[in-house]
């Protein structure tokens, strides 16, 4: 794919004219890959790590190199979910802790554990 703008300030450069793509690499897997596909194909724009850390998750049961998640644990009910995005995993636990009235405790590998309760 390229960019017929020849320089033209209007047209942004595609994914293929960007000489520096970002990379994402798996000690576990052994390899290294580069965002083209989720730039190009998926069209992530800015999301394309985290597209492409949650995809590799989905495939392979685990995530890149440097990728922690928030997850958010229901203390009472079997109900928890994992996020790359700190304010995802807060939301989900508000949300539940407002309908059920349950403490849902979220953390984070590089932070301490909150635990939130029903608000009224």
């Amino acid at each position: 794919m390229s960019n017929d703008s020849d320089g033209d300030p209007t047209v942004p450069p595609g994914p293929a004219d960007v000489e520096d793509l970002p990379t994402v690499s798996c000690e576990r897997c052994g390899r290294e890959w580069d965002l083209a596909y989720e730039l190009e194909e998926v069209a992530v724009g800015n999301q394309a790590f985290e597209q492409f850390a949650l995809d590799h998750q989905r495939h392979t049961g685990h995530f890149p190199d440097g990728i922690s998640t928030w997850r958010a644990d229901c203390r009472q009910c079997p109900e928890a979910i994992q996020r790359l995005d700190e304010r995802a995993a807060r939301r989900w636990a508000e949300t539940h802790a407002r309908h059920t009235g349950h403490a849902v405790e979220v953390d984070h590998a590089d932070q301490e554990s909150t635990t939130i309760e029903r608000s009224e």
